[in-house]
This record gives C-alpha cells, structure tokens and sequence, in this order.
C-alpha cells in the first residue's frame, strides 16, 4: 500500500467515525428541539452559537486550521438548526418571486434544507407566516444602489405580530445569459428586471444592444430559454443559468461591483439574541420630537446604524421611524434604552434582533 492508499484508508477510519457521531449529535439535538417547543425557545439563537463555535476552535490544537474548522462549525449548526425545524415542522419558508430569482437564491443560502413556498406578492409571504403556513419569510429590504424596499418596511410595520430574527446581505452579479452556443455578436435583444437593466446599462450600450422589462430577472431568462432564440438574452444570475440550461457569456456586468442587496428573515418566533436591533417609533408631532429620541439612544451608549422615516398608513403627514442599532436591547442599557423610549414616544416596537450575515469568500 503506498502512501496515497493509506491516507485515504485513513480518511475513511475517520469518516466512520464522524458518521457515528454524527448520528449521536443528531440525537442530542433532537432532544434539544423538544425541549425548545416545550419552553417557547426559538429555534435559532445567535449568541449560542457563536459560543459554540468560539469554544470549538479554541480546542484546535494547529492554529492554522481555525479558519476551515470555523467554517466546518458553523455548517454542521446550520444542518442541526434545519435538522429542528423539520422534527418541530417549522421547514417551511415563504418567499416572493420564482425559482432562481435572487430572492429563491437567498433562501436557499439561509435554508438549504427546507421546503420553499414561493407566493406572488409580499404581503402573501406575511400572511403565511401570520397563519403558521410557514415558519418564516425571506425579503428583499434594502439594496447598496437603489435604497429601501419600502413596502416591505410598511408590511413590517403593519404586521404587529411579525419579528425580523435575521439579516442577509447578499451580493448581486448580474450575468449575460444566452442560449447555448450563441456569440456576442449574434445578440441583438436583452429581457430582463427594470433595476438589472439599470444596472447593467453601460454594458448594453457599449454593446448596442436594446433592453426589454420582464417582471423579474428568473422570468427573463425562462423566456429565453423557452424561445431558444439566439438574438435574445437574459440579465440574470448564474445559479438562473444552470435552472434554465442556458449559458454564461458574460460575467458581472453590473457597473457598481459594489451591489448587494440586504434581506431579512420574518418569523412570528420572539426576537432571541443578536448583535444588533430595530425599532419602530412614532412620535409626537412638536419641535424637537425626533431630535430628543436620536440623542437619547447617543446618550445609552448606543450607535445608530440606520434612520428612515415612512408615510403613518391612516393619518395624512404623519410619519413613523425605524432604526437600526449595533448592540443587544437584552443588556442592562439596552433595557434602560427601551424603558425610557416607551415613556418618550407615542409608540414604540421592538421589530428584531439578530446578527447580520455576510456570504463567507
């Protein structure tokens, strides 16, 4: 046996093992989510899991590994989170759009082991989560180059029962797909998303080519695929192009490199741990109003992140606000903070906590 044998001879010793613990783990976790749906714990809890992990590495003996064992850690919480809700039927997750839209794409990086409901407009998404249809919903809620979703702010604050557990900033690449086999030059048409075409206006102009709105980016390139015609393009993702069968010609051409687009997570779960928090306040219509809150959050020790102000649905001029703020509202300020807001405004909400997520590489 040479030596390349008996490493992967070693390598399989080893995987045995791990898939005997891995069943043990299972087992245990199994035991945890009963114990969650007796309690009224919520599934996903950010701060224990970064301790898990921290303690993990910290047991490595070659600290050149703590990089690929971090990521090894968290991929094996992910599977055991997803392994909960499916034992405590909660593996059902709504989202807006179709296969293959960014949004699909950004669910399935958050769920990858659960059922995807797909529904025709967001307000159907919060509707399914009110109802129990499904645990939780997944939304666009602000892009790095067109600004907010405001209509998903307004359901937020609409939907008094709704909690956002979870953040995701996914970045965009936008992709030239074509039919298999087609040249550059044999394009003469490009469907896709109004904000896609935008986005990738200075290469369709350089290229003379003419733009087409679809209702989205996946719909765009289904059409294309479908008419099988070489003329005709599609602004998508890449993922898109292996659901479509069509290829990639042209790789991120985007203008702004720089374009993510930020989603939350919505569950009717109580908001758990995290490392940052939102709000949604009103306050009485004088001077110095708004002023007094922004300086009292300063004053706890806190940074804001993020201020908007949207339309009050019902009451004409009138506005409310959410913020974002780094840090827990679980901590002694945190609750000082809430205590002292609630005497000063005419409502307020605690919409969230979580840790935002950024794609790793």
């Amino acid at each position: 046996m040479n030596e390349l044998e008996q490493a992967r001879q070693q390598i399989d010793e080893i995987d045995a093992q791990m898939a005997a613990l891995f069943e043990q783990r299972m087992q245990a976790v199994t035991m945890v989510a009963h114990h969650k749906a007796q309690t009224g714990m919520a599934v996903f809890d950010a701060s224990r899991e970064d301790a898990v992990v921290a303690k993990n590495v910290a047991r490595l003996q070659n600290p050149k590994m703590a990089e690929y064992y971090e990521d090894f850690i968290r991929h094996t919480m992910a599977v055991s989170r997803s392994y909960q809700e499916y034992r405590l039927g909660l593996d059902k997750v709504a989202y807006q759009g179709v296969e293959g839209a960014f949004t699909h794409i950004a669910l399935r990086h958050l769920f990858p082991h659960s059922k995807a409901l797909n529904f025709a407009g967001w307000n159907e998404v919060f509707d399914a989560v009110v109802s129990g249809e499904c645990a939780y919903g997944v939304l666009p809620f602000e892009n790095s180059n067109a600004g907010d979703v405001s209509s998903v702010l307004d359901l937020c604050y609409q939907y008094e029962g709704i909690h956002v557990v979870q953040m995701y900033d996914q970045p965009i690449s936008q992709n030239l797909l074509v039919v298999p086999g087609t040249a550059l030059r044999d394009v003469r048409t490009v469907l896709s998303h109004p904000q896609a075409i935008s986005q990738s206006s200075q290469f369709l102009r350089a290229n003379g080519l003419t733009a087409k709105a679809s209702a989205n980016t996946a719909i765009a390139a289904k059409q294309v695929a479908e008419m099988g015609d070489k003329t005709v393009a599609a602004i998508a993702s890449a993922e898109t192009a292996a659901l479509c069968v069509l290829e990639v010609l042209v790789r991120n051409i985007n203008t702004d490199g720089d374009n993510t687009t930020r989603f939350i997570v919505i569950s009717k779960e109580t908001p758990a741990s995290g490392n940052r928090f939102s709000l949604l306040f009103t306050v009485s219509n004088k001077p110095g109003a708004l002023s007094e809150i922004i300086q009292i959050i300063g004053r706890a020790g806190f940074n804001m992140e993020s201020i908007k102000s949207r339309p009050h649905p019902g009451e004409k001029f009138q506005y409310y606000f959410y913020v974002e703020i780094e840090g827990s509202p679980m901590s002694e300020k945190g609750k000082l903070l809430l205590d002292e807001m609630q005497k000063l405004c005419r409502t307020v909400r605690l919409l969230g906590v979580y840790s935002r997520e950024e794609p790793h590489g």
